[in-house]
């Protein structure tokens, strides 16, 4: 498998100072993928990540910064959604109930052949095809990153 899929709670979770017990978690997990180098993500969490963090925030995060964010992030050479991934993500929205966008998220992990999917918007340790979802808040004690020791 190539990586770990990284949807947008996780990342937002890294940016809000309201939550620090949340957000050191998201900076354990965000750390752990940047050492080992297996972060991915796609286009359309960039997207939200933006759009979130810049409106709905509290305080919002300066432009310029989610700018700076999303241009890291641009490192992990997101999924870009296509016309492939929205007939998985289709496929995927009939088979599992998902909502669409949830469904084009699942997909582009799919595309990424990605084993794990870190997000708290889907239901935890549950699969969608090879994919496994991690609510990487599931254990608010300490981030449980042994997960990527079978992937490094």
């Amino acid at each position: 498998m190539s990586g770990v899929f990284v949807d947008v709670s996780l990342l937002l979770a890294s940016e809000d100072g309201a939550y620090p017990e949340r957000r050191a978690v998201a900076l354990q997990w965000l750390t752990a993928l940047w050492q080992r180098g297996l972060g991915r993500t796609s286009t359309q969490v960039l997207h939200d990540f933006y759009r979130i963090a810049t409106y709905e925030l509290q305080p919002p995060m300066p432009a310029g910064d989610a700018r700076a964010e999303v241009r890291r992030y641009e490192h992990w050479q997101p999924w870009q959604i296509d016309h492939a991934t929205v007939e998985s993500a289709w496929a995927i929205e009939s088979r599992f109930g998902l909502h669409f966008a949830d469904s084009l998220v699942v997909a582009a992990a799919q595309h990424l052949d990605c084993q794990y999917l870190l997000s708290e918007d889907l239901p935890h340790e549950q699969r969608y095809g090879a994919v496994q979802v991690i609510n990487p808040f599931a254990n608010m004690d300490a981030a449980d990153l042994s997960l990527l020791e079978s992937l490094a």
